[in-house]
């Protein structure tokens, strides 16, 4: 562009043109004569006259409510502005993003307030709206009066080995509904026995990792916990799980002392370690139910199906089978001729066939239902379980079912709770950290209201140990502010909100001082986070595992740093993996360690071998400092380092 054209496009002379140019620091050659547009761009955008603002006039703020995801170029729509504004502001806080791809409600409001905005975000269908509200919530809506006992439901759980699955498999082969032993032709993680007249639900899932993805997803379906514990065994890490588990969601637990057939049975043993992590059975002055078993004869297990009735007459577990249909769902998986199919067991109301329903992100309408025998059922009761079809895709374990009245609102109400799971997904990262070096953990804790509060607090006081020290520098109900991220940046805190939300100020002041800001609506996620925070902190454990011993029959040659002997296997075996230690009788004839080594080469009959068992022969190369002489013992052994086990306090 010639410089005359420009000049009198804003009015003025060339001489002032190059004068106002000069002063509004733009360089320009005295000798130019033209410009490209670029630079004509700039000089315009410079040197044109600014609007007049009056000081006194009210700042106009624009209002804008943000949905939880929202596409690049429907956020600029919103917003009003240029595409280029927006990505160069989403550049400045870190995220790369095209004008196809979604960001999350945390960051658009992040970069609208920067812009000038004032944000809200939408208000979406709750939590009981989009069907994930519990039992207890649901049933608080019924009528008294139309509340019916319902049949209890049953996990069987337990140590590995103790005995869980032959319990479950007697049960079901001696007592299921429908006939002959073994009736059962489907396994749908689930089924009901008969006892006295009455029916007991009992769940034959996975076990511990179904159980975990339930609780973690806030569904805790189980009524009575039968915890298998074996009487030559005893309390294993397992069982203490289970027992922490019942702790955390207020399960009744009713403690099966299983295989009292074998030698070495002592139930009384089992009622001790039991008492050391606080469950006190009936003849040990507390109310827990022990029943001794053998699941392999079948002994006591009549005895424990009349337990299970009578704490289920006692806990008086009731439902409306007339009422808003609620179930969870416990296996699912796509079936090759029907599709994605779901074993769902309905707390409340009825479920029917040809019923419209949501199960999490899920929807459709029930196409069939199905019990264990492969039966086709009209409808579900309370406690029943049942395999439906002809839903949309495969939902989660723990996704929550609920009937709607219409395939639309079923399949809206899908898409919101798809939208919720990918925000539960993005804010799950375990980031709560500690201090290892002092082993210290500061927190500071929001969360909705003060009873959620002495929830948290109460759990988090059984996780303090005598190595790691847990401070609660500040805690309180509402969101999380400014000064709450101010103060976790001085005292190097992690701060923890539980069903509460940082404002928009505290997100970006967070951001700016790196402080960590784990959100929750799950209080057994917020203590498990915590729990692993801390379990990270403790001392590793130096594990020993000792193969076996050997005797050193002869000393074939010596040389600096090894030596070649050959010896018998005592006991157990000798590893060429691992190390060795050298034992000698001391003046009182016990053998102590008197130095340690390492096979380099092991043979058994002059053949090149990974290990020896007792009772063979053996020649090994040793790299050791310590001289070994004949009538020596060798221990082979491995030591590892092994994260400490954390058991919660009483």
């Amino acid at each position: 562009m010639d410089l005359s054209s420009l000049s009198k496009q804003l009015n003025l002379n060339e001489k002032e043109l190059r004068q106002k140019v000069y002063d509004a620091g733009i360089r320009l050659s005295p000798r130019a004569r033209k410009v490209d547009n670029y630079l004509a761009r700039q000089i315009m955008d410079a040197l044109k006259p600014k609007p007049k603002i009056d000081p006194n006039a009210p700042k106009i703020i624009k209002k804008v409510s943000l949905p939880a995801f929202i596409k690049v170029k429907d956020y600029v729509d919103l917003l009003g502005m240029s595409i280029q504004d927006v990505i160069k502001s989403l550049l400045k806080n870190g995220v790369m993003a095209n004008i196809n791809e979604e960001i999350d409600y945390d960051t658009a409001a992040i970069v609208a307030t920067e812009l000038g905005f004032d944000v809200s975000e939408e208000q979406s269908q709750s939590n009981a709206e989009m069907g994930a509200s519990s039992l207890q919530d649901t049933l608080k809506k019924e009528d008294e009066s139309t509340l019916k006992h319902r049949p209890p439901i049953v996990a069987i759980m337990g140590h590995v080995d103790h005995g869980k699955t032959s319990l479950i498999d007697f049960i079901r082969k001696t007592n299921v509904v429908g006939g002959e032993a073994g009736a059962i032709t489907q396994h749908i993680g689930a089924y009901q026995v008969k006892k006295n007249g009455k029916f007991i639900t009992i769940l034959d899932t996975p076990g511990h990792e179904a159980f975990s993805e339930m609780r973690a997803r806030g569904a805790n379906v189980t009524d009575l916990i039968i915890l298998v514990v074996a009487a030559d065994d005893g309390v294993k890490p397992q069982t203490i799980e289970v027992i922490n588990r019942a702790k955390f969601t207020n399960t009744p637990i009713i403690v099966a002392v299983n295989k009292i057939d074998k030698e070495g049975a002592n139930i009384t043993r089992v009622k001790q370690e039991l008492a050391e992590h606080g469950v006190l059975t009936e003849d040990w002055g507390g109310k827990t139910i022990a029943v001794p078993i053998s699941a392999k004869t079948g002994e006591g297990i009549d005895d424990l199906l009349e337990m299970i009735l009578l704490t289920a007459d006692v806990e008086n577990f009731r439902a409306n089978p007339n009422g808003q249909a609620l179930g969870t769902v416990i296996e699912s998986h796509l079936s090759q001729g029907k599709g994605p199919v779901a074993t769902v067991i309905i707390q409340n109301g009825s479920l029917k066939v040809g019923d419209i329903v949501t199960i999490g992100g899920t929807f459709g309408r029930v196409r069939a239902l199905e019990d264990e025998l492969g039966k086709k059922l009209k409808e579900a009761t309370p406690s029943m379980p049942a395999q439906i079809s002809g839903i949309s895709d495969v939902p989660q374990t723990g996704d929550i079912l609920t009937t709607r009245a219409t395939l639309d609102e079923a399949k809206s109400i899908a898409f919101q709770i798809q939208r919720k799971e990918r925000v539960r997904k993005i804010n799950q990262n375990q980031r709560i950290k500690g201090d290892s070096e002092s082993k210290t953990l500061n927190l500071i804790i929001k969360s909705d209201v003060l009873g959620s509060l002495e929830a948290i607090k109460q759990s988090i006081d059984k996780l303090k140990n005598e190595e790691v020290t847990i401070n609660i520098i500040s805690e309180g109900a509402g969101e999380i502010t400014e000064n709450d991220v101010t103060l976790a940046s001085a005292s190097k805190s992690t701060i923890i909100g539980f069903n509460t939300k940082a404002n928009v100020k505290a997100m970006n002041l967070a951001k700016q001082q790196k402080v960590v800001i784990d959100l929750y609506d799950i209080i057994y996620e917020l203590i498990e986070d915590v729990t692993t925070a801390v379990v990270k902190m403790l001392s590793p454990e130096l594990i020993k595992t000792s193969f076996g011993r050997a005797k050193i029959l002869k000393v074939f040659m010596t040389d600096k740093g090894s030596m070649i002997i050959g010896g018998r296997v005592e006991d157990g075996m000798i590893k060429k993996a691992g190390e060795i230690a050298v034992l000698r009788k001391n003046a009182e004839g016990e053998q102590e360690e008197i130095g340690r080594g390492e096979i380099l080469d092991l043979q058994q009959s002059k053949i090149m071998a990974k290990e020896v068992v007792a009772g063979n022969e053996f020649g090994m190369k040793v790299k050791t400092h310590v001289k070994i002489v004949e009538g020596d013992m060798i221990e082979s052994f491995e030591e590892k380092l092994k994260a400490k086990d954390f058991i919660t306090s009483k």
